[in-house]
């Protein structure tokens, strides 16, 4: 089962805020979520080549305090997948968040990769993945995630 979640609301990261109030409670929600998760799937746009800064800005908020980050995503499998107006789709930015990822400890999926390009032509004015190539694509992308989590499950 995939469940969705949204970075919508987390505030900027600002450490004399954290110092003083604390981890906000939408960022403690969906640090809960993310530990209890069996694997997790993120899904990045590019912007500039590299990483969107409001979803690095989540990941610094979702490591604080860094002695929680082996509780929120030690040894967690992750895969990426991204869509991009651009001819290469999100492959700058996939590549960009890969030290991230190593820094958080997670294990990333590198079974296959996922950058959709000419995203304005792959979704309707909702949002919706309409060409049938990428939805298979897409498929079977999270398919092979699925198997890596189950995988990683089954050794623990």
């Amino acid at each position: 089962m995939i469940e969705i979640e949204t970075i919508k609301g987390i505030p900027l990261y600002d450490g004399d805020f954290e110092a003083s109030a604390g981890i906000p409670a939408i960022v403690a929600a969906l640090k809960d979520k993310i530990a209890s998760a069996d694997g997790l799937l993120l899904v990045t746009p590019e912007y500039n080549n590299s990483i969107p800064g409001v979803f690095k800005n989540a990941i610094d908020w979702l490591s604080r305090p860094a002695d929680d980050i082996p509780r929120v995503f030690g040894g967690l499998p992750v895969g990426m997948i991204g869509a991009s107006p651009s001819r290469f789709g999100t492959l700058l930015s996939q590549n960009a968040w890969l030290p991230v990822l190593k820094t958080l400890g997670t294990r990333p999926w590198f079974g296959q990769s996922l950058y959709l390009s000419g995203a304005h032509r792959l979704f309707d004015a909702s949002g919706t993945l309409t060409d049938e190539e990428s939805r298979k694509r897409v498929q079977g992308y999270v398919a092979g995630l699925a198997e890596f989590v189950s995988a990683a499950q089954r050794r623990r």
